[in-house]
Parts: structure tokens; C-alpha cells; sequence
């Protein structure tokens, strides 16, 4: 920024001293130009990227900063929309640099008895007032079961249980030309823009699986998938790739499995289910199958896989995660799948924080992948910033031997989770009403040990 220390508030002050450690902690200038940013005059691709990158925790949005002539910017708006707009800035392979980078320092805090894993999900990229977006769609979102306007943001993140890190991402459109609103312009075949055009229009699946080769050199050995991911085509790709995949499955019977010698659907594997030893237990049981990629693959290319059976604490109903690696435990399974979670918190911290598809108004592809990747670096950045204030490994070596490491869940949060399991069952029994249940809980809190009692205090 231009400002002089003096003229900023403390808490800018604060702010710019955040931003200034993150993007010399990832060595920024270095990072730019292995990945084809660069200008012939005027100001540094660094210091455009980084004044871009600081508005949001300014408050501050690009129209108004730029139309009413803020001086705190030292570009104008011919400066800012070039940059955007630039299609051969490959900002894929900035955004990865840097989260391996990251990864690699967060990677060394977490102890090798615990599973790094790789989180796919893709999340709604709204346009829905836009007209002439290039390769703007229509798309179906399955959490609203609506169609939009815009794309699908299919994202590969990496988490560890406690820092999660957005590594890529693809804007796809749509492979039927009835679905796309707005062609895309033509380019170079020999050019990134011409690649990055093509690939938003193939196929889910090979975009995943490229991703996912592109993110090799990533510690994760589990892959996490929800249920319109877990199809046995994918998970065998992916299986390909030298990662296991553990996804929650679709219940329905148009998918087999091969179980007792015969093709079943996961409904019918459940019927011949064996009824749990204690009715208590969330975990229903479990089986060993085979998944193969097509009908007509041979018997030497099935995957053994298995199907562990939970209860929905939801509902009545049951639900069914696979894992491919037999040799994880049914605990495991269940308490690994927990991380994929993390993945839904970054899309609402980046759609209703960050200014995701909502600072940047531009018609061209390449800015709205640029604009993409300048919220990703946002979130990284804060992921990065709680880390550092809540675990003391990261101060240095000292602290490094000398701390235990973070807990995927900590001892208050589990006794939450208990309280609040006892509360539900109380308010279950038909002869209890809920003043009677209030009283209770209040007599169960009075007579557990102090100290308990005020990490319950603390945490709720």
C-alpha cells in the first residue's frame, strides 16, 4: 500500500503486518515468476496482486475502490483489469505452488500415526445475473435441487483435522452446448487459455483424476468423497492414482457390489446385514466387497473395498461409507470421513466472507479463475493465521519437541458432544417433561468436578 504506517489505524496496521508475513513466508515475487506473471513496465505483478488480495479485509470492494479514485490504490482500473484478465498468468499452478509450500510446514506438525487426507467437492459458482460470461451455464445444484446460472467449482483441498488448504480448483461448465449460455472466445490451441477453455467443459471425472495427478506430490494416502463422487468408476481411477479412497455411497440400486459371490446393491447387502452385538453402538457393521469399473472388466481388476454401516443420527435410517483400504478399522473409517466436513466450511467462509463470485465482475473466463484464486490465497492466509494461535509447535523448534500436538477433537469439545447426547435422550422419554429434563442436566453439571465443568462453560 501506498499509506505510510503513520496514517493507518492500528488494527490496518495489524492487518498489513498479517498479509506482509504470509506473502514473505510463500516468497511471493519468486513464486510469480515461476508461473509466467510478468510485466514489461509499470507496477510489479506482486504489488497488484497483493493490494487485490487486501481488500476484502479493508472492507473495501474493487468498483468502489477504483471508480471512486481511492488513493490508497497505486494502479488504476486499466491496471487491474489487464491483470485479472491476463490469460497467460497460470494462476493453477501458483495456487498449488504455494499450498505445497504451506502444506509441507503445517505437514511436519502432525504426527505420522494420524492420516493427512485429500478432500473433492465441488460447490455452486454463482452468475446468476450475468449474460455474457464466457462458457456461463446453466447448473444444477444439488443442495438446493434448483438450476443457476454460472459454474461448478470443483475443489481438491488437503487437511490434516485441524488446517484445511485449498490446493485446486476447476470452474466447470457444462458438456452439452444446449446447457452453455455464453461461447467462449477463440484462442490458441497451443495457449494455457485454449487449455484452460477446454478443460472447464470435459467430463467430472477426468477432471478429477487430473487434479488429482497434478497434486502427487501431496502427503494424503485417503481420498474423501461425499455420495455423488463414490461411484465405482471413480474410486478405481482414483485407486490408480496410489490413493485410497473412503466416500459415503449412494443408496440406491442401480449401483453392485459384488457380495457372497453375487452383484447386489447396497439395499440388498444390508438385509443380509448381521445385527450389531450392541444396539447402542453407532456403527451398524460392516462387510468386504468388490467394485469393478464396468461391466465387461476382468476378474483381475476388481478392488476389494469395504462397506462400513452407520446409524443416521438424524433420522432412522442408515448410511454407508467405503473405504478400499481393508485394513483400517471400522472406528477409523468413521472418525477419518469426519475431516471431509472441513471442505463445507471453506465454501461458506469464502461465499459469505471472502466475497467469492461477488467482488470481481468481469466476462472473461481467465478473471473469473483469477478472482477465484485470489479467495483461495485469502482463505489459505487465515487457515495459516489459526494456526499459528492455536498451536505452540509452530513458534519454533523448541516449543516443536516440547508441545503435544492438536488433537483432531479436544477433550472439551468430546464432553460437549456427551452433554449434548444425554440432553437428546432426555428430552426422548415420554415421561419426562422438559422441565424435568432441565433439572436433571442441571443436577448432572452441579456434580461433575470443577474443572470439568468449566471446560462445558468454556466450550458451549
Amino acid at each position: 500500500m501506498t499509506n505510510i504506517i503513520s496514517e493507518m489505524t492500528p488494527n490496518e496496521q495489524k492487518i498489513q503486518s498479517r498479509i506482509d508475513r504470509f506473502f514473505g513466508q510463500i516468497n511471493l515475487s519468486k513464486m510469480l515468476l515461476q508461473c509466467n506473471f510478468y510485466k514489461e513496465s509499470g507496477i510489479h505483478c506482486a504489488t497488484v496482486l497483493k493490494e487485490l488480495f487486501s481488500l476484502v479485509f479493508y472492507g473495501q470492494n474493487l468498483y468502489r475502490t477504483l471508480y471512486m479514485k481511492n488513493k490508497d490504490m497505486s494502479f488504476k482500473k486499466n491496471t487491474a483489469y489487464r491483470f485479472l484478465n491476463a490469460s497467460r498468468f497460470n494462476w493453477e499452478r501458483l495456487l498449488l505452488l504455494i499450498m505445497t509450500r504451506l502444506i509441507s510446514s503445517v505437514d511436519r506438525l502432525t504426527g505420522n500415526h494420524r492420516e493427512s487426507v485429500l478432500i473433492l467437492d465441488d460447490s455452486l459458482f454463482s452468475r446468476n445475473r450475468s449474460k455474457k460470461v464466457e462458457l456461463l451455464a446453466k447448473v444444477f445444484d444439488h443442495t438446493t435441487h434448483k438450476f443457476f446460472k454460472g459454474f461448478r467449482m470443483l475443489t481438491l483441498g488437503w487437511s490434516d483435522g485441524n488446517t484445511f488448504l485449498p490446493i485446486s480448483f476447476n470452474l466447470l461448465s457444462s458438456a452439452k452446448d444446449e446447457n452453455v449460455l455464453w461461447e467462449a472466445k477463440t484462442v490458441d490451441k497451443r495457449t494455457l487459455a485454449y487449455k484452460r477453455r477446454e478443460r472447464a467443459r470435459q467430463s467430472t471425472t477426468d477432471v478429477l483424476i487430473a487434479m488429482l495427478h497434478a497434486a502427487k506430490d501431496i502427503p494424503a494416502r485417503f481420498v474423501l468423497f461425499d455420495s455423488w463422487f463414490t461411484l465405482p468408476k471413480t474410486v478405481i481411477r482414483v485407486k490408480k492414482e496410489n490413493r485410497d479412497v473412503i466416500g459415503m455411497i449412494r443408496t440406491t440400486e442401480k449401483i453392485h457390489y459384488k457380495y457372497q459371490e453375487k452383484w447386489q446393491n447396497v439395499k440388498s447387502i444390508y438385509q443380509n446385514l448381521e445385527s450389531p452385538l450392541d444396539p447402542k453402538t453407532p456403527i451398524i457393521g460392516s462387510v468386504c466387497v468388490k467394485i469393478r469399473e464396468d461391466k465387461v472388466s476382468p476378474v483381475d481388476e476388481f478392488v476389494d473395498a469395504r462397506i462400513v454401516f452407520i446409524k443416521d443420527r438424524r433420522s432412522e435410517n442408515w448410511l454407508a461409507l467405503l473405504c478400499t483400504d481393508l485394513s483400517v478399522s471400522e472406528e477409523e473409517v468413521v472418525r477419518i470421513y469426519g475431516k471431509r466436513w472441513d471442505i463445507e466450511v471453506f465454501f461458506k467462509v469464502c461465499k459469505s466472507y471472502l466475497a467469492l463470485a461477488k467482488e470481481f465482475q468481469g466476462r472473461s473466463y481467465d478473471m473469473q479463475v483469477a478472482a477465484t484464486s485470489i479467495v483461495f490465497l485469502r482463505y489459505a492466509m487465515l487457515a495459516m493465521e489459526s494456526r499459528y494461535a492455536t498451536d505452540d509447535r509452530t513458534i519454533g523448534e523448541l516449543f516443536y519437541y516440547l508441545r503435544e500436538e492438536l488433537a483432531d477433537i479436544k477433550l472439551s469439545q468430546s464432553l460437549m458432544l456427551m452433554v449434548d447426547a444425554l440432553r437428546e435422550v432426555l428430552k426422548k422419554l415420554p415421561l419426562l417433561s422438559q422441565e424435568m429434563a432441565n433439572q436433571i442436566m442441571t443436577a448432572f453439571l452441579n456434580t461433575i468436578p470443577l474443572p470439568l465443568k468449566q471446560k462445558l462453560l468454556l466450550c458451549a
